[in-house]
């Protein structure tokens, strides 16, 4: 009964997402005044309490908010100014067979934007610029969002893995954990995890696309794109894998994918691996009329500007972010030093409450903030474009600061509803995980990655996905006597897999493609790679670690 109660707000934000189709920052604060009222009536926590750890949850929740707000930012900086359709040009010339288009763009290209930005904007890029080469609008989208899945748990410089870390970190060092090499060992589990699945998922979204937009409907034509598939898959696990294991969760998906970006368009160029017969989709007038827009289509602005320029930025990202992280010039030790950080000690008069921000090693200011002030002039964008750059990027990342600062600050609660608490010593989320335990037992490693999928679906987000379920994941595996590490990477891995059918995704490329009307049929579509994902990635981990 009491495992029932404490997820009662759990439930009532799936339920609201799922069968009542709720957007995330309506539903969440909901689920966060359940979670509050619980803790306080049922758990019979002291009000203060309860609040101490609600505001540290919504302080907290500000530095990833930054990461979104400043990647989003960046991207918009280079829509307005014309660097996207800039960069666009460089593929047109690439290769024409449309399965090798799909393969550079759709899995290479969203995965650096997905490492750049990440928070849905892959799809958002990658679609129209498929369509601009002659994909069908549909098949564009739902490509698009199929190969936005191995970059995203380093998506947005690691945001998505180190938020795992960081809702977990508490529990881990209650296991007396050393963090780097708690985070480390998550990182490098989730990277194997998705490299396996990226030998499978390159080549199935060309299977998808030829099985269901192609000319003659049949996914053998696919075959022949097969070597150029393990080619860019392993050209990306290789890079991928090496920066996970050696630097962390920042760098595998920004810095692999443009590495591999420019190794794979190399190759296309000189037909390595590349099929012989060139396929297409055949005559536009012969798409099915669900393929095509059904609205009119916002083109970026185009000021033919040179393609090296608009690279620039990001450029300037990698850089940066290399430098800090490695520490060239004493860069890692004067930002992560006390004069960038703040903080607020003993919350509400709490000696076990005090939050602490070291803004300086937040990507989200630096680089990208201060890298987006700098292309403002490198662009020589005129005030007016500033300002609408800057109230775009306020919009769109508004509904998802809403979702991410409840929702945080909900998994607070959930995590500490044993201190002061007059019904049990154990948390609201220690309870639920028990009972969960005693269902599952060691089946939960098949599980756990589900589990992801759905917070994903529900959010829109590994990120929060991650806030919201990366806490009971680790609590269930140390209660049902598996490695924690293992059960949170799993969780990170779901959480990128069920990107290709979150709602919140799929509305958003088909807005870009002018699909709207189509997303029940992207998701019917889309859920059977996302089930085939989870289960690769479940017998890899479970073989190999």
């Amino acid at each position: 009964m009491t495992a029932l109660i404490a997820s009662l707000p759990i439930l009532t934000v799936i339920i609201l997402m799922m069968a009542f189709n709720k957007p995330a920052k309506i539903v969440l604060p909901v689920g966060w005044a359940a979670a509050v009222a619980i803790a306080i009536l049922y758990w019979r926590q002291t009000p203060l309490t309860t609040a101490a750890w609600a505001l540290d949850g919504f302080l907290e929740a500000i530095g990833t908010f930054m990461i979104i707000f400043g990647a989003i930012l960046i991207m918009n900086t280079l829509k307005r100014s014309g660097a996207v359709t800039a960069i666009q040009r460089v593929f047109n010339n690439v290769n024409p067979d449309k399965r090798i288009q799909a393969i550079i763009i759709g899995f290479v290209f969203g995965a650096f934007v997905e490492g750049a930005a990440g928070f849905g904007t892959p799809a958002a890029l990658a679609a129209p610029l498929l369509i601009s080469l002659g994909f069908p609008p549909l098949c564009a989208a739902m490509i698009a969002l199929i190969y936005n899945t191995v970059p995203v748990s380093f998506g947005a410089v690691g945001t998505p893995t180190n938020t795992a870390v960081a809702v977990t970190s508490q529990a881990a060092e209650s296991l007396g954990l050393n963090m780097e090499q708690y985070r480390m060992a998550v990182t490098r589990i989730t990277a194997v995890g998705h490299s396996v699945c990226a030998l499978v998922i390159v080549f199935l979204g060309v299977w998808v696309m030829c099985r269901l937009f192609g000319p003659d409907r049949k996914g053998k034509d696919a075959l022949p794109s097969l070597p150029f598939a393990l080619f860019t898959a392993v050209v990306f696990d290789t890079l991928y894998l090496s920066l996970a294991f050696f630097f962390g969760p920042e760098f595998p998906t920004l810095v692999g994918a443009i590495i591999t970006l420019f190794i794979v368009i190399l190759a296309a160029k000189k037909g390595f691996l590349c099929p012989k017969e060139i396929w297409d989709f055949g005559p536009s007038e012969q798409w099915d009329v669900e393929w095509l827009s059904k609205t009119e289509v916002k083109r970026d602005t185009d000021t033919g500007m040179n393609a090296f320029v608009a690279w620039i930025p990001y450029i300037l990202i990698s850089l940066l972010l290399v430098a800090s992280r490695l520490d060239w010039l004493g860069m890692k030790s004067l930002l992560t030093g006390s004069f960038f950080r703040t903080g607020i000690p003993c919350i509400f008069g709490n000696d076990s409450v005090n939050w602490t921000w070291n803004y300086g090693w937040c990507p989200g200011i630096f680089p990208f903030s201060l890298v987006c002030v700098l292309s403002f002039f490198i662009y020589r964008m005129s005030f007016p474009n500033v300002i609408e750059v800057v109230s775009d990027t306020v919009k769109q990342t508004s509904g998802a600061a809403v979702a991410l600062f409840f929702g945080v600050s909900m998994v607070y609660i959930y995590r500490n509803t044993g201190m002061d608490a007059g019904l049990t010593d154990h948390s609201m989320l220690y309870v639920m995980a028990d009972a969960v335990a005693g269902v599952t037992h060691k089946a939960y490693i098949a599980i756990s990655p589900f589990i992801g999928v759905l917070g994903a679906f529900m959010s829109g987000s590994n990120t929060v996905s991650n806030t919201l379920f990366a806490g009971l994941q680790f609590q269930t595996a140390i209660l049902v006597d598996l490695s924690p590490m293992l059960i949170v990477a799993l969780q990170n891995i779901g959480g990128a897999a069920g990107n290709m059918i979150c709602v919140n995704n799929v509305v958003a490329v088909c807005a870009t493609t002018g699909t709207a009307g189509n997303e029940g049929r992207i998701i019917r579509t889309n859920i059977l790679p996302c089930l085939l994902y989870c289960v690769v990635a479940i017998v890899a981990v479970g073989i190999l670690f």
